[in-house]
């Protein structure tokens, strides 16, 4: 799946990053789920365990991903603000 990575400019990670949130919208990652680990991310985008992790980071700063230390990465439920497309209140 590394192709995916390939086609246009950027940092590898933010466009990794960008892939999975594609997953995510279009539901193949869906909410309260674990997120594959970052070895298994890693291998799957052909890309460095650093890479995958740092993708990781972008998503959970987007509030895409929860991250909960020694347990994983869970796929975060989405608001319904979020879900709309209107602010935050």
């Amino acid at each position: 799946m590394s192709h995916v990575l390939d086609e246009s400019p950027g940092y590898i990670y933010e466009k990794m990053a960008e892939h999975l949130a594609n997953r995510i919208a279009a539901g193949e990652l869906t909410p309260h789920t674990p997120l594959p680990a970052e070895k298994k991310l890693a291998l799957e985008y052909g890309v460095s365990l650093g890479t995958a992790r740092h993708a990781t980071r972008l998503l959970q700063h987007r509030g895409l991903v929860i991250t909960i230390r020694s347990k994983g990465s869970y796929v975060a439920r989405q608001q319904p603000e979020q879900a709309s497309g209107s602010h935050p209140r």
